[in-house]
């Protein structure tokens, strides 16, 4: 069962697909997003598609994560190839997956995203689809407040 709204947030670190540690910080409005494997079309959707509104999160202050258990390098490759800005976190060993209480199936993270703010559970997506997840996840921001619409 995945962590509801209102939990208290799991501190957590992971390695970048750049290779650096990074602990975020859950005091700004977050968007955590696990996704179960890179180079797959749905995938590849939604890593497109939260791309593409990279500009409008980070101008409403809201930082953005993808999580799978793929590793560093193919981290990098996906990246690389789809021109991604933010961080994809390498979660090999499903330690991030546990944490959030993420399924695994056959060692895949479950397509699931939080919405984090001051370091609670705001919101929980689980099985969407990749296609228009990230505008609707920016839209819903909007709607509950959790960031304006300026």
């Amino acid at each position: 069962m995945v962590l509801e709204p209102g939990t208290d947030v799991p501190t957590i670190r992971a390695t970048n697909q750049h290779g650096d540690a990074v602990q975020p910080g859950f005091e700004q409005p977050t968007v955590l997003y696990f996704y179960p494997a890179d180079d797959t079309p749905g995938c590849t959707t939604e890593a497109e598609q939260f791309e593409e509104h990279a500009k409008r999160f980070e101008n409403a202050g809201i930082s953005v994560y993808g999580v799978s258990t793929d590793g560093v390098e193919s981290h990098r490759d996906f990246a690389e190839a789809n021109g991604l800005s933010f961080d994809l976190l390498a979660d090999p060993e499903g330690r991030l997956c546990e944490a959030f209480d993420v399924p695994l199936i056959d060692g895949r993270s479950q397509r699931t995203t939080y919405v984090i703010a001051k370091e609670r559970v705001v919101a929980v997506y689980e099985r969407v689809g990749p296609d228009g997840h990230a505008a609707s996840v920016f839209e819903d921001l909007v709607d509950t407040g959790v960031v304006s619409a300026d």
